[in-house]
């Protein structure tokens, strides 16, 4: 038999300034002084110079340590306020895991070429000790002002860092985080055994190109050398992908959160799409992009996906579903754009502004009435009386139109807009047409030929919900013949993936008709919403397993999780599968804190809350049950 050997024990060593905070100290103690009156504003960016010539190995340490301190012109009480506001910076991953310092205070220390009067207040609100904090001190004169360092001190000097580590000689690995070149050498001086770049608050090429492994952030330190972290899975690791121009209300919420993000103006087909989605958890399109089940089949790390506008026929649900992929959409947050603009494209067409405004640009003055109307009092016809189709209901009324509505589904009337009980009742009593109903399939050329017989002559006709909804070549015909007066339309079959592309349609060149390139929602306001609406659905969904406002899963609102872990068993709807879970659970006596279950037609969505103590061998049979789509732990 072979003896059993002891693991060596770890030690980890850590920068200060810019890793353990978001800052650089010095830095900031200039513009405490600055603000105080002492000295000015050119003070604070030569000492900040001064500071990234010396993280980056262009100037010695000594040097610009040295030079930093002649132009500081700091007072000891602007100490107080320094730590005061540094302890308000601490790096948000360190934040988060202050229960790994606190438990493994004994091995963790402090190499700095900063100074111990600010860093020991703030270092020891994490459990670190005195002791095992390495710095320089500071030199006061009889005023209170700083005038220079202790230079016998060893963390003076330009190799300080590797000196003050080899006297330590500490017994076992040692693992080195920090920003700057002074971190690495003790690396390349055989002190260290790796050297993380830590890379959360700045990013210094000179240093990431020399280390063992970049670490974004704290947790991905702990993650790759298999420490116990805060969060479930470093967020960094999170790769989120925006593809059309999502407003970057969307990106900053995923930035703020950790993740990593691509964003793309322009959407992808085919293996293009399927390569760059290889390795994505976070996918947000609007509705150029069509994501197939070859799609999800090559998405292989794809938890959510994100619609950035209010339908989702360019996905397909199935095969998200079957994936274990939820779908989040935004079905409110661009309604308002959307019916401003037919409420304005009525108003244009009554008028026939477009045409009126093309002839004045040729010369042509033509200030007829003939053909010329008020929408007061006229009759539109909603068909669809949805979030979009309703609201118009209301604001139509108030500019004194008489409204009636057509919908397969019974819906609570508006003010005192009439509910047809046929589309033929509705198109037959209407001036005005305007379509607010979803793409699917049954939906196909819900408007054609017969559809435009039944209207009124001289209708005015409008569509600004789904390309496919209206047969645009029998739409030209009644315009052709003067059956429909006016069109205007925001959506089509067929649509350019980008503004390179050059588009072709059959309305092109008719009278009174106003073509738009489906920007029904492209308001800044109607952007800005639904960024941020369908972001923070994706980020609660991945951070607490909430899957309200999801189309695909079963929705279901958790409460916040608190010591405990979550975990989140998403599989095929079939019976016994809670009983499995349960069972699992019970051998090896683990107890529940709370279980929530949802199901829909297709999967089952069980949410667990257990005891911080359990056995780990419980996740790999938690995964191995029959069934199971997909498993996710959460704390």
């Amino acid at each position: 038999m072979k003896k059993s050997q002891t693991a060596k024990r770890k030690f980890y060593v850590m920068d200060f300034d810019s890793t353990f905070i978001t800052v650089e100290a010095l830095d900031e103690l200039a513009g405490i002084a600055v603000a105080d009156g002492h000295g000015q504003k050119q003070q604070i960016q030569a000492i900040e110079q001064l500071t990234a010539a010396a993280m980056s190995g262009q100037l010695s340490f000594r040097e610009a340590l040295i030079k930093r301190l002649q132009i500081l012109q700091a007072h000891r009480r602007h100490l107080v306020e320094l730590v005061a506001r540094l302890q308000k910076k601490i790096s948000p991953s360190i934040l988060r895991n202050r229960d790994f310092l606190l438990k493994e205070s004994a091995s963790v220390y402090i190499i700095s070429g900063g100074f111990k009067e600010i860093i020991l207040p703030v270092a020891t609100e994490f459990g670190l000790r005195p002791e095992n904090v390495y710095a320089n001190e500071f030199i006061f004169d009889d005023a209170g002002y700083i005038v220079g360092c202790d230079l016998e001190n060893i963390l003076s000097g330009d190799d300080g860092k590797v000196q003050q580590l080899k006297l330590l000689n500490l017994p076992g690995d040692i693992y080195v985080i920090g920003d700057g070149i002074t971190d690495y050498q003790m690396r390349v001086a055989g002190c260290a055994n790796k050297f993380f770049a830590f890379t959360e608050n700045i990013m210094r090429d000179a240093v990431v190109e020399q280390a063992d492994h970049v670490a974004p952030t704290f947790d991905e330190f702990l993650y790759i050398n298999n420490l116990p972290m805060t969060i479930s899975y470093p967020k960094n690791r999170i790769k989120v992908l925006l593809l059309e121009g999502i407003d970057s209300r969307a990106s900053d919420l995923f930035s703020t959160e950790g993740y990593t993000i691509e964003v793309r103006k322009e959407s992808l087909k085919g293996s293009d799409l399927q390569k760059a989605i290889s390795e994505v958890s976070i996918l947000g399109i609007r509705s150029q992009t069509s994501l197939d089940p070859e799609v999800f089949n090559a998405a292989r790390k794809l938890i959510a996906v994100g619609a950035f506008c209010i339908g989702t026929n360019q996905i397909n649900l199935p095969a998200a579903t079957a994936k274990g992929v939820a779908v989040f959409n935004a079905p409110y947050s661009n309604t308002r754009s959307v019916v401003e603009l037919v409420l304005g494209e009525m108003l244009m067409l009554q008028r026939q502004v477009v045409d009126r405004s093309h002839q004045l640009h040729q010369g042509i003055w033509n200030k007829s009435a003939k053909g010329s109307y008020e929408l007061r009092g006229k009759r539109l016809g909603i068909i669809g009386y949805g979030n979009i189709g309703s609201q118009l209901s209301v604001l139509a009324e108030a500019l004194g139109l008489e409204v009636y509505y057509y919908d397969l589904v019974e819906k609570l009337t508006l003010g005192n807009a009439k509910n047809c009980r046929s589309l033929g009742e509705l198109l037959s009593a209407v001036d005005i047409v305007s379509v607010h109903v979803d793409g699917r399939s049954a939906n196909k050329n819900l408007i054609g030929a017969c559809e435009f017989f039944l209207m009124k002559n001289g209708v005015i006709f409008i569509n600004a919900s789904r390309g496919s909804v209206v047969d645009l070549a029998a739409l030209a015909e009644s315009l052709a013949s003067g059956k429909v007066r006016g069109a205007a339309v925001d959506v089509f079959p067929a649509e350019p993936a980008g503004a390179s592309v050059d588009f072709k349609c059959v309305l092109q060149g008719l009278p009174n008709v106003i073509l738009t390139p489906h920007l029904g929602g492209s308001t800044e306001e109607a952007q800005v919403n639904i960024a941020d609406f369908v972001a923070r659905r994706i980020i609660d969904y991945v951070n607490t397993g909430n899957t309200y406002g999801s189309v695909n899963f079963p929705n279901v609102q958790l409460p916040a999780l608190e010591n405990a872990h979550r975990l989140l068993h998403i599989h095929r709807n079939v019976p016994g599968i809670l009983a499995q879970i349960n069972g699992l659970l019970a051998a090896r006596r683990i107890n529940i804190m709370g279980q929530y279950l949802k199901t829909n037609e297709e999967i089952g969505y069980v949410i667990t809350d257990i005891n911080k103590e359990y056995a780990s061998e419980i996740i790999a049979e938690l995964k191995e049950i029959p069934e199971t789509i997909k498993f996710r732990v959460l704390y």
